[in-house]
């Protein structure tokens, strides 16, 4: 009698444990199919309302969606995922908060007036404060080191979720095509790639235009252009400029004479600093010139 009834016990425990199962993996699938078309922003908005509604989630509110991309593809995503809902839930609240995976990264889609709620400390910009959190648990964990987060802007609505994922998404490829090294980037300081890329025909011209002369300098542009850059990243200032490239400051300025020289653009000139720098912005977004130009039409 005792082995029947510890026969039923061990069924029902077995069949109580499937069934738990098969609820966590349903849950599972229903958040992904629902982050799948929130980030696409999937035009039946009223199922989608209802999806979201037992996630938490009140599709009316400003979001902000950030992506967090391991170094390599992770095996295991599961460790990732509950070490992100622990700092996340526990900062920001477990409403409105969603933490997924989507094409190998990580996912978090957040309401932006929760995150302006903690208290971050003064001179800090709240926008990545998002990026900031996930990447400080990501970089604790034994894979994937180093991450880089992208955050993209807060935006309203359904429609603004996809909106600031797609921000998200297009600066982490811009950040790996600039070879950008923080751990954590805003779409809102790339924003001025994506204007140039907008029109992609002209800004191969502008390049090529401005600095292609530049490759004709013995050793090729490429010291001319690190120097360039340096100069305009630190405000103009030739010391400065020395410093960061590693060279004499009477290096700096002598390249500077050779730009004006070759390209006709003197870059102590206001009137053509603009130019310079617009095309400069171009040949980062553009990989040049460690990639050829793409040709016109």
């Amino acid at each position: 009698m005792l082995y029947v009834i510890d026969d039923a016990v061990a069924t029902l425990a077995e069949g109580y444990a499937t069934a738990r199962r098969d609820l966590v993996r349903r849950e599972e699938t229903l958040r992904r199919e629902l982050i799948d078309d929130l980030l696409r922003g999937d035009p039946d908005l009223g199922a989608l309302v209802d999806r979201a509604e037992p996630f938490g989630l009140d599709l009316a509110r400003v979001h902000q969606v950030a992506l967090a991309a391991p170094s390599r593809r992770l095996p295991d995503t599961d460790a990732a995922i509950t070490a992100l809902e622990s700092v996340i839930f526990d900062r920001l609240g477990d409403r409105d908060v969603l933490v997924a995976t989507k094409n190998g990264l990580l996912v978090v889609l957040a309401p932006a007036d929760a995150i302006d709620a903690v208290r971050i400390p003064s001179g800090r910009d709240a926008t990545t404060e998002l990026g900031r959190l996930m990447h400080d648990q990501l970089r604790r964990l034994p894979r994937g080191r180093p991450w880089q987060v992208a955050v993209g802007r807060p935006h309203p609505g359904l429609y603004g979720i996809a909106r600031s994922y797609e921000e998200a998404r297009e600066a982490l490829t811009m950040a790996a095509r600039l070879r950008v090294g923080s751990p954590v980037v805003s779409a809102r300081d790339l924003l001025i790639y994506r204007v140039l890329l907008r029109d992609q025909p002209a800004i191969v011209e502008l390049v090529h235009a401005v600095l292609s002369p530049l490759t004709q300098a013995r050793g090729g542009g490429e010291s001319l252009l690190a120097t360039l850059e340096a100069y305009f990243d630190t405000g103009g200032v030739a010391t400065e400029s020395a410093k960061r490239i590693h060279v004499s400051v009477r290096t700096v300025t002598y390249r500077l004479q050779r730009i004006k020289m070759l390209t006709g653009y003197n870059p102590f000139d206001p009137a053509h600093r603009f130019t310079l720098q617009a095309a400069l912005l171009g040949a980062r977004a553009l990989n040049w010139p460690q990639q050829e130009l793409p040709t016109p039409g």
